[in-house]
């Protein structure tokens, strides 16, 4: 086959796995971590942004026939695609935590009771559970997750601030104080409520347990894409993930109700750092963490997707999987040796993995996609504007740097500024600068007083923009190369003004 016929049939997949459900299991790193989570025997997944949680979220729903052969039923809490369903409580948001707890309760449980239904339990408890929901208005003919979130805020909401919402409170004559009419409680009813038939919200999770025991079923909730429903203020979003921990402390006696968390890293760190001692609860976590071996596998992986360079090159896919000295020679088979040539300068792996790491020297699958198709396409253009063909490598190592500046801006603009929009004043400003700064040289750079400047150095740490390097007493604040592309800029060391 022609060079650039085979390099315009080749891909190296979708960088965001809602893309690419159908394709994921065919090169997803199936590792201890990945059984240990299909084992149950993990709740939280936490990694940075594009780490691969949608990945682990998108394949465990894609095994949902062989989860259900172990007596699982999967229940997706969230939309896997499009608008968050969450991202309705932003204009109007639940007022207390309180009023989140009862709110993700309310929510999942009626999650649980409309699926184990839909998949043929019927017993006593269920019965039970679906009364008392039925009875307020939470289960219909067809689940609706919006309509079901409406429901369950407006009924929270009604307890906690009955004034809002007359049409479930009654005034006490003699008192003037409002009373709840409804019959599921977010605490706990006292003797006269419950002889009129009230129960409270953790008695129906009571309920759920036992109609899941006596079936012999355990659900699994998967809620995911909480960064994106919450985006909007790091202040809900704290709330909301807070609440949702402590209805995960408040299930985790359960034996057949599992909450299955998908959180970002900096998201966890920004809510413990703030002290939450709900924290120490969580101990069936695991943290998505990419060793350079991994991502050379994932890659690899990517590479053998591609039936037409398999069968141009008669490669072994088996062979190649079983030896990572035979995945290296695959990837230096595609790819040149070095980038910039040289005893000192690094092999190209490392060179990907560098320019695709932020300021942790953490690198994610989502960048390293995304360069490896945008070298593909600088590749292809190159040859179609009269570039010779390699001989050695499907790839010239030229079209390396070229793809780097589409990747950054990505990065910086859908990431950084998408979700901390208050720094793009202040990043702006480095656009032609140098890539290493004094506390001196950023408080000249964005005119402010040097305890400003550091103040704002910090939080772009905490970011994963700058690096901190240098002493304590004379710190030094270093950008990663994966942002220097969009800024436009130079190598080096800003002198102080």
């Amino acid at each position: 086959m022609d060079r650039l016929e085979l390099l315009k049939d080749i891909s190296f997949g979708a960088r965001v796995a809602e893309e690419e459900t159908a394709e994921l299991a065919s090169y997803f790193v199936e590792t201890d971590q990945w059984d240990r989570r299909f084992r149950g025997e993990v709740d939280v997944i936490k990694g940075e942004k594009g780490a691969g949680k949608s990945a682990i979220y998108a394949l465990l729903v894609a095994k949902t026939n062989e989860l259900f052969d172990k007596r699982i039923l999967l229940i997706t809490a969230e939309r896997p695609r499009g608008t968050p369903v969450f991202k309705e409580l932003v204009a109007d948001p639940p007022a207390s935590e309180a009023e989140f707890i009862g709110l993700w309760k309310l929510y999942i449980l009626t999650l649980i009771a409309q699926t184990i239904h839909e998949y043929g339990v019927n017993n006593e408890h269920l019965t039970r559970l679906r009364g008392y929901l039925a009875d307020q208005g939470f289960i219909e003919k067809e689940l609706n997750l919006n309509r079901l979130l409406k429901t369950s805020f407006e009924y929270v909401r009604s307890y906690f601030r009955p004034k809002l919402l007359e049409a479930t409170a009654t005034i006490d004559p003699v008192t003037g104080k409002y009373s709840f009419s409804g019959k599921i409680m977010p605490g706990e009813p006292d003797a006269k409520e419950r002889s009129l038939g009230h129960i409270s919200i953790d008695d129906l999770a009571a309920l759920a347990e036992k109609a899941l025991a006596e079936a012999n079923f355990q659900t699994w909730v998967l809620l995911d894409r909480l960064d994106v429903a919450f985006a909007e203020t790091h202040e809900l979003e704290k709330n909301a993930l807070r609440a949702l921990f402590r209805v995960y402390r408040d299930f985790g006696g359960f034996d057949h109700i599992k909450l299955k968390i998908f959180i970002r890293s900096d998201i966890w760190k920004r809510i413990v750092d703030e002290g939450f001692r709900e924290a120490s609860h969580i101990t069936r976590d695991v943290v998505l963490d990419w060793s350079t071996s991994a991502l050379l596998n994932l890659i690899v992986r990517r590479i053998l997707k591609n039936s037409a360079l398999i069968k141009e090159w008669k490669i072994d896919r088996d062979a190649v999987l079983r030896s990572s000295a035979a995945q290296t020679d695959l990837f230096y088979r595609v790819f040149p040796k070095q980038v910039d040539q040289g005893p000192q300068k690094p092999a190209t792996l490392a060179w990907i993995l560098s320019r695709c790491a932020d300021a942790t020297d953490k690198t994610a699958p989502r960048e390293v996609i995304h360069l490896l198709n945008t070298i593909r396409e600088e590749e292809v253009r190159r040859i179609e504007h009269g570039g010779s063909a390699s001989e050695n490598t499907l790839f010239d190592r030229s079209v390396f740097k070229a793809a780097l500046p589409a990747v950054s801006k990505a990065r910086l603009v859908q990431t950084i500024y998408a979700e901390y929009p208050d720094t793009e004043p202040f990043l702006s400003k480095f656009k032609g600068e140098k890539t290493e700064h004094t506390v001196a040289s950023l408080a000249a750079l964005w005119k402010v007083p040097n305890v400003v400047a550091l103040s704002k150095a910090e939080e772009l740490v905490e970011i994963g923009f700058f690096q901190k390097r240098g002493s304590r007493e004379a710190p030094t604040f270093w950008v990663p190369f994966l942002y220097r592309d969009a800024l436009e800029m130079i190598q080096g060391k800003a002198e102080d003004e």
